[in-house]
């Protein structure tokens, strides 16, 4: 087990991480209702060629959560981290963390390459962003209730996840104690944490070597909004992983990572 860090965010609060590895930093940023366990796979294998910073969200592990939330304090502890990488690093940003990722790029952070992973924007279709909004607010007020495993059914059934692995999330000790950061992740991916700009609107403002990826078996709409945001970036560049999903193995997602920062 790799020793616990931390660093303090600018509201004071505390940020966990793990430091792995040696090289050019690179900060991973987690997917909803992930910590840093989520990722640690993938930070050993980039450690190989890199420094990693494998930190928990606000919220989430061993890192604190000061009320009340705003998109901008995540973006703040993103701040904290790249300072404490020497003031420039590199981003990976997986799921909502990649909605987060492009925030934190989007207001000029110290970030040399950036890699968004598979953004969950809401697709261009009406019908489905009424219906996301639905949930979301339902799952709001489940969460307003402490009902948390109410929520986590709710939020995880709509991933066309299997029901007897929503069963197993939903009641995980880990997991519940997390379920009240599905809130955050609303707030990193609507367009009202954007300023009621669109993903593309604000990936113009995104100037630094940026790669989206999507994986093949992922869902066309998802595969689509990732073209669009990547089209949107003055040095942006769309990649679909042949064979994959929106779970890609570090050992055959780390050679990508490692090919695009060093290319």
């Amino acid at each position: 087990m790799n020793p616990v860090n931390s660093v303090a965010s600018a509201d004071g609060t505390t940020i966990a991480f793990e430091k792995l590895g040696a090289g050019e930093p690179i900060i991973l940023v987690g997917a909803a209702l992930c910590d840093r366990n989520a990722t640690r796979p993938l930070a050993e294998q980039l450690a190989r060629h890199r420094t990693v910073l494998n930190y928990d969200r606000r919220g989430r592990g061993d890192s604190g959560d000061t009320q009340p939330y705003a998109v901008e304090r995540e973006i703040e502890d993103i701040a904290a981290l790249i300072t404490e990488a020497g003031g420039t690093a590199s981003v990976y940003g997986h799921s909502s963390g990649a909605g987060l990722a492009l925030h934190a790029a989007a207001h000029g952070l110290g970030i040399s390459e950036l890699v968004l992973h598979e953004p969950p924007f809401e697709a261009d279709d009406e019908e489905v962003r009424r219906r996301s909004e639905k949930d979301a607010g339902k799952i709001a007020e489940l969460l307003a209730q402490d009902r948390r495993e109410d929520a986590l059914e709710l939020m995880l059934s709509g991933t066309g996840m299997p029901p007897e692995m929503v069963r197993q999330l939903s009641t995980d000790p880990a997991v519940l104690a997390m379920a009240h950061t599905l809130l955050y992740d609303f707030a990193a991916m609507h367009d009202a944490g954007r300023d009621g700009r669109s993903p593309e609107q604000q990936a113009g403002d995104v100037r630094i070597p940026t790669l989206v990826l999507a994986g093949e078996k992922s869902p066309q709409w998802m595969i689509d909004v990732g073209r669009r945001v990547a089209a949107a970036m003055p040095e942006g560049r769309h990649q679909v992983l042949a064979g994959q999903d929106h779970f890609v193995p570090p050992e055959v997602l780390a050679p990508v990572l490692t090919e695009f920062l060093t290319g």
